[in-house]
């Protein structure tokens, strides 16, 4: 999900109201440092089900982590796992060979370079972020924490096949048209 920091004004009126009513109100600006977090997702297209934990930083062993908690949490009935990924760098390490040599179901598909278009999970990070951080502010990092897992739960509750690239479209009302055959007999 990349970093997502909590962005709010601890213990303190985020915005303050002047008393004048024709002066505008005005917010302070916070520059300091906050903790971040690092969400890894794992989606199933077919199902609709989805998977995320919560790391605090971006390293290849909590990517590695994760896949194997995905494994868990996947059972034994599932004879190959694709996982189709970009070409981050952390994608392309030696323990993710370790990892699928001690995991034979698992095959790893590359998309090409330069082809972020193919990044099948991008547009339900969009829609997962919605849910979970859109219009919200958050105090600290525990918080967008239980945001994310709060919009996970929903999402895994209302589960559907998701289907890339098809939004929904305005369906005109059908009208009513009657339709007139007009018939001639031709004498020959």
């Amino acid at each position: 999900m990349g970093p997502v920091a909590a962005k709010s004004y601890p213990r303190q009126e985020a915005i303050e109201v002047m008393l004048r009513p024709a002066q505008r109100a005005k917010q302070e600006i916070d520059y300091g440092r906050r903790a971040k977090g690092y969400g890894y997702g794992a989606f199933h297209a077919a199902s609709g089900q989805c998977w995320t934990q919560w790391y605090p930083r971006r390293i290849k062993a909590h990517f590695i982590d994760f896949l194997a908690w995905v494994d868990t949490q996947l059972g034994t009935e599932i004879e190959r796992i694709y996982a189709i990924m970009d070409n981050l760098d952390m994608h392309h390490c030696a323990d993710l060979l370790l990892f699928q040599i001690h995991r034979p179901r698992w095959e790893f598909v590359y998309q090409p370079k330069y082809a972020a278009s193919l990044n099948l999970i991008e547009p339900w990070w969009k829609i997962l972020r919605s849910l979970a951080l859109k219009g919200r502010r958050f105090e600290d990092e525990e918080q967008v924490r239980s945001a994310v897992a709060a919009a996970t739960r929903y999402w895994n509750q209302h589960k559907h096949p998701f289907h890339w690239g098809q939004r929904r479209r305005h369906q005109p009302r059908h009208l009513h048209r009657r339709i007139a055959f007009v018939t001639k007999i031709l004498r020959i």
